[in-house]
C-alpha cells in the first residue's frame, strides 16, 4: 500500500513522501493517527499542489528547532533514583522522566522528542539526544544519581 506521509516518522520517512508500507500498518496506524494519507491520484497531485507549503513548513520547523538547540546546548539534569548492588536502578529512567526535568528547567520538549534506545537502568552520566527536528539533534547530559 503506497502513502503520502503528513509527517515525519521514524525510520519510514519524512513528511509530504510517498512510501510503500504494508496494508495493515497504512490503514491501522498511520492513516487513523493523521501521520498519512493514501496515495491516490488526486491525493498525489494535491500534494505536489501543496510541496511548497510543505517545504516552507520544514524550513520553520528546521528553523525553531535552531534556536532551541541553542537553549538546550550544554543543559544537564539529574535524576536521584534508589539504587542496589552494583550501581542497579530500582526501576529505570525513561523518556518521560528526563521530558518532565528539561519542562520544569523551562524548556519545551515533549515526551516523544527524548530518544533513548532502552531505559538507562543504571548509576552513571549518560549523554541523550533529544530530536528536535528531521536530522537536527540536541544531546543533554543526565546524571543518574544514588538516591
Amino acid at each position: 500500500m503506497d502513502v503520502i506521509l503528513t509527517e515525519d516518522v521514524a525510520k519510514l520517512g519524512e513528511m509530504g513522501e510517498i512510501v510503500s508500507v504494508a496494508p495493515g500498518y497504512g490503514r491501522n496506524f498511520l492513516i487513523p493517527r493523521g501521520m498519512a494519507i493514501p496515495a491516490t491520484n488526486s491525493n498525489r497531485a494535491q500534494v505536489n499542489h501543496h510541496l511548497a507549503e510543505i517545504e516552507k513548513r520544514k524550513t520553520e520547523e528546521r528553523a525553531a528547532a535552531q534556536g532551541l538547540l541553542a537553549k538546550l546546548s550544554g543543559v544537564s539534569v539529574t535524576v536521584p533514583k534508589r539504587s542496589g548492588d552494583e550501581e542497579k536502578l530500582y526501576g529505570s529512567v525513561t523518556n518521560r522522566e528526563i521530558a518532565d526535568l528539561l519542562i520544569q528547567q523551562g524548556h519545551e520538549v515533549d515526551k516523544k522528542m527524548v530518544v533513548l534506545e532502552q531505559p538507562i537502568n543504571e548509576l552513571g552520566i549518560y549523554l541523550v539526544p533529544i530530536k528536535l527536528a528531521s536530522g537536527i539533534y540536541a544531546h543533554v547530559k543526565v546524571w543518574v544519581v544514588s538516591l
